[in-house]
């Protein structure tokens, strides 16, 4: 039989070793950032994002996950099977409603907000040789309309519904990623693809120096119509070779989202570090140059983390 003593040693051992594995549980955080297709810009953002927060987050481990961007990251996050995403705002805004429609058949209620980032721009680029030069024009050709159920999908679906039109319309209807519909285009399988993304993706970037291209208009009207969070906006003149004229089209606010289960501390240090390392982000991609902190906490559609609302009270935000 063990002495009284020994007994007590004993007890003690197994309550430090618990003690000091729960310290190293609670220390060692990790953060998933969801990202979307690797020709888009959430991914290069996302990778630069997971590089700051594991360099200026103690004790944080960081993994980046590529995705089909908005509606999959929302859910994703519901599930708590990532810390932070990025998503459309019109998206966000579908999921805080349930809208079954969008792809979220019940609310979203853990989503919380992080920071309102920068607009994605409704791009749709044709090649020279479809002969498509406006909207209408798309009738009877082949569009890729992004990935099925992606944030870029919904924006397709409402604009052509604003326009009047639907894919019914279309000669050809193809639901594919920003890199795979390029290669279509090229291949001369495919006349056109929309891409919500922020100006100078790479996957058109790729499409215009190899071939001649015409960047499709979406009127101002459409933005009326849709309302908030769609904009009007411009993709100026030079933005791709090629393109010697300002083309007016849609914008709509990128927003980065987390979930209520993330701490407090951890959603504090990761709004205080996006915004304190920007540079990073605009070296990852020129769209971060749109980020800007006093912009971080409008339009949110979901409620702030209570972390990163109190990094926004500290700055005098709220």
């Amino acid at each position: 039989m063990k002495s009284a003593a020994m007994k007590l040693l004993t007890a003690s051992a197994v309550a430090l070793t618990l003690g000091a594995s729960t310290f190293a549980a609670k220390s060692q955080e990790f953060i998933n950032v969801l990202t979307g297709g690797t020709s888009g810009v959430y991914y290069p953002l996302g990778v630069a994002l997971a590089d700051i927060y594991g360099k200026t987050i103690e004790g944080v481990q960081t993994q980046v996950q590529s995705t089909k961007a908005s509606v999959e990251n929302l859910n994703l996050l519901q599930q708590g099977r990532g810390e932070i995403a990025f998503a459309l705002g019109d998206s966000v805004k579908s999921a805080w409603e349930g809208d079954a429609e969008a792809g979220f058949p019940a609310k979203l209620e853990k989503l919380r907000g992080i920071a309102a980032i920068y607009p994605n721009y409704i791009q749709i680029v044709a090649s020279q040789e479809s002969g498509i030069k406006n909207f209408e024009d798309l009738k009877g050709k082949g569009l890729s309309v992004g990935a099925p159920k992606s944030g870029t999908e919904l924006n397709a679906r409402r604009i052509f519904g604003a326009m009047g039109m639907s894919y019914d319309d279309l000669g050809q209807t193809e639901y594919l990623p920003f890199g795979e519909s390029v290669e279509l285009i090229k291949n001369r399988q495919l006349d056109a693809t929309l891409q919500s993304a922020g100006l100078g993706v790479s996957s058109i970037k790729d499409l215009a120096t190899s071939l001649p291209i015409t960047m499709v208009a979406v009127p101002s009207s459409v933005a009326e119509t849709l309302g908030a969070p769609f904009l009007a906006a411009t993709i100026p003149a030079g933005t791709y070779e090629g393109q010697g004229e300002d083309v007016p089209t849609l914008a709509i606010t990128n927003i980065l989202v987390t979930h209520s289960d993330v701490s407090d501390e951890v959603a504090y240090q990761m709004t205080k570090q996006l915004f304190e390392n920007l540079d990073s982000m605009v070296a990852a991609h020129a769209a971060a140059k749109a980020i800007s902190l006093d912009k971080g906490p409008m339009g949110v559609p979901v409620p702030l983390h209570p972390g990163a609302e109190r990094y926004y009270k500290e700055k005098g935000l709220m």
